[in-house]
């Protein structure tokens, strides 16, 4: 999971893989394609909460620091143990009792110590019901109020961070917010899947196609838009139209400050049969 962490002190010539444009870039980067890029400036980290090595974001710091990046760390209140995972019911009542504080404090308190800029997101895509994550699908007041509470917590144990609230971007999207106090930044989820589009839509899809409904429902609540998750697939010329768009400078997108690349294999199948899209970037061209 931070793989890219243990060369954090390794000397390394710049290489661009990274979009070309404007537009601040970041990436998920277990495989560290991107180890050497100048242009990244986002280290984005994923967390499960009850699997995390504490230590290891001591390493991920000190990769960040070196590259200068910023931290964004995504915290998924589970395991990665499929086997061993909770149910909906049992992590909600769980959370809301208070019995999960441990988690969210033992990360944010080491979360504190880091030199690094970091930005909090906590159970992205509640709004999507039809996704594997335990959290999707509970009551709104549920969720925010799950939310407030590991806001709360972290607030206390690293009073720099800033924290992002991360719709996948749905047309249900606002019943799940908690609140201009609890959020700095709102995320969204973008992929493009080039096959899939084609059957759905009868047609390809550009970046700008899917962000747009996205960002004008997030765009009501005054906050800086990041894409938390980015990615495409699809024959060469999709990809090489995805790769020339987003990084741009969109006059009708005034609130979007960045854009965060998935660079790796999906973990949950997608709809309608298309199986696991590999959205790292020497996979994604399909043929």
């Amino acid at each position: 999971m931070l793989l890219p962490a243990c060369v954090a002190l390794l000397p390394f010539t710049p290489v661009s893989a990274a979009p070309p444009g404007e537009m601040p870039f970041g990436v998920y980067d277990p495989n560290g394609d991107f180890e050497a890029d100048p242009e990244v400036a986002i280290e984005h980290l994923f967390l499960p909460w009850e699997d995390v090595f504490l230590p290891s974001l001591v390493d991920a710091d000190l990769y960040a620091i070196e590259r200068d990046r910023a931290v964004l760390a995504t915290i998924e209140p589970w395991t990665w143990s499929r086997s061993e995972r909770n149910s909906p019911d049992i992590l909600r009542r769980n959370l809301l009792s208070g019995e999960y504080d441990q988690y969210m404090r033992g990360i944010c308190a080491v979360l504190g110590t880091m030199d690094s800029s970091v930005t909090v997101r906590w159970a992205q895509e509640m709004d999507d019901y039809t996704s594997q994550f335990i959290w999707a699908g509970w009551k709104p007041d549920d969720y925010i109020a799950g939310y407030r509470r590991v806001v709360d917590i972290c607030k206390a144990e690293a009073p720099n961070a800033k924290f992002m609230w991360s719709p996948l971007g749905y047309e249900n999207l606002p019943e799940f917010y908690p609140g201009d106090d609890y959020v700095d930044l709102v995320g969204l989820s973008v992929f493009g899947l080039q096959a899939w589009e084609i059957q759905k839509f009868g047609k390809e899809l550009s970046f700008v196609d899917i962000l747009t409904p996205r960002y004008e429902r997030a765009v009501q609540f005054g906050k800086p838009i990041v894409v938390a998750e980015l990615g495409y697939v699809g024959n060469q010329a999709y990809v090489d139209k995805w790769e020339s768009e987003v990084r741009q400078i969109y006059p009708q997108f005034p609130s979007l400050v960045g854009v965060v690349y998935f660079n790796q294999h999906e973990v949950y199948p997608w709809p309608d049969g298309f199986g696991l899209p590999d959205w790292r970037i020497g996979k994604r061209v399909t043929e």
